[in-house]
């Protein structure tokens, strides 16, 4: 098998839970992290700084193949690998469409993908412009950087992004603010697949992602109700936009169910995602595992589940005494059905420190029993 040693730019807890399916294969990984101790150090072979071409360069020619634990690599660098013959999946003409949301909106409406509409605004005129037409309300967004509710806002007034306009331009390079619709949708979706250079691509069932102050906290597996039409419309989405933008590894497209029955294309990441650590349990194989087999150009895995039903809560902020491990003992022997992860990380509010699986036939009995096993490790 060609390409046995993958290298992972970027420490965090994407990184760490590709560990236990790369030592299950028998492949070698690596993790460049930015700093020690982070989440991945049990893999890391080099600490230095992801925009640093050198410190990347050094990392890259220890392994056969790069892939990442963000997309937030400098899309010259990733080039500089490839015409040094170094595989990178995704590549950076794929990783372009994740790093920056108007070239991401751009190209999905190029590709008649269901969007929210939208458009690049660089004034408070501009963006006043668009609320007259859109009843008054919309959502702002910054083109680059964001997540978990970061750099993201709703807007009713022409001068609500004031900040972030003045910002543009004491940078010194220009550049727009994405504006969208405010979407009235009943719920928000997940739909992950996976692609690998050769084309073949695998896709799990679509599911349901509960949010709370802009982040992810429950993620129900398979989505409930979402059979037929909604799960059709959200699987061929997403291998439109792998196929379109040419992604190989991990895919998340995040969708809106709206009220009136549509799906639309709200975010993508292209890497493994927090809207598929059910997987790790719940399918029969889980993204990590897929996500290293699809960078190799490996067959895929079945993504049948396993039960019924999976619920994954996240382990928001933590204790705020001590250390999840110090909740182990009484979690453990209350919910011997769950599986716990952590992520080596100190308690923190809002912070992603774990999360917690539990499978089976019942989903209001799985619900109740996956937030019970989370809540040992609150207050």
């Amino acid at each position: 098998m060609p390409n046995r040693i993958i290298g992972v730019i970027g420490g965090g807890q994407l990184a760490r839970m590709m560990i236990p399916p790369a030592v299950e294969l028998g492949i070698e990984l690596r993790v460049l992290e930015e700093a020690e101790g982070m989440s991945a150090d049990l893999a890391a072979t080099g600490v230095g700084d992801y925009r640093d071409l050198d410190t990347v360069l050094a990392f890259a020619e220890t392994v056969d193949v790069i892939t990442f634990d963000h997309e937030h690599v400098p899309p010259a660098i990733l080039r500089e690998l490839q015409s040094r013959g170094i595989p990178v999946h995704p590549g950076p003409d794929a990783l372009l469409y994740a790093q920056d949301k108007l070239q991401m909106r751009a190209k999905l409406s190029e590709l008649g993908l269901p969007v929210p509409d939208w458009a690049a605004v660089e004034s408070a005129d501009e963006l006043g412009a668009f609320l007259a037409d859109h009843g008054g309300r919309a959502v702002v967004k910054t083109a680059r950087g964001g997540y978990d509710g970061k750099g993201v806002r709703g807007v009713s007034d022409a001068s609500g992004a004031d900040d972030w306009f003045l910002a543009l331009a004491e940078d010194g390079r220009g550049g727009a603010l994405l504006v969208e619709e405010l979407v009235p949708f009943r719920r928000e979706l997940a739909q992950l697949v996976a692609r690998r250079p050769s084309g073949e691509i695998a896709a799990w069932p679509v599911v349901e992602t509960v949010q709370r102050d802009g982040v992810c906290a429950e993620v129900l597996a398979p989505a409930p109700g979402a059979t037929g039409r909604v799960a059709e419309a959200a699987e061929e989405i997403a291998r439109r936009v792998a196929e379109g933008l040419g992604v190989t590894g991990v895919l998340a497209v995040e969708l809106f169910e709206t009220t009136d029955g549509r799906v639309l294309v709200n975010e993508l990441a292209m890497r493994p995602h927090n809207s598929g650590h059910w997987s790790i349990e719940g399918a029969v194989t889980g993204q990590f595992e897929q996500h290293l087999r699809a960078v190799l150009d490996l067959p895929l895995g079945s993504t049948e589940p396993r039960a019924d039903w999976s619920v994954m809560v996240n382990i928001l902020g933590g204790p705020s005494e001590g250390t999840l491990q110090d909740r182990y003992p009484a979690a453990l022997a209350a919910h011997p059905e769950a599986k716990f992860h952590g992520y080596g990380k100190a308690p923190r509010p809002g912070r992603k420190v774990g999360h917690v699986t539990v499978s089976g036939e019942d989903l209001d009995d799985v619900v109740y029993r996956a937030r019970a096993a989370a809540a040992f490790f609150e207050g």
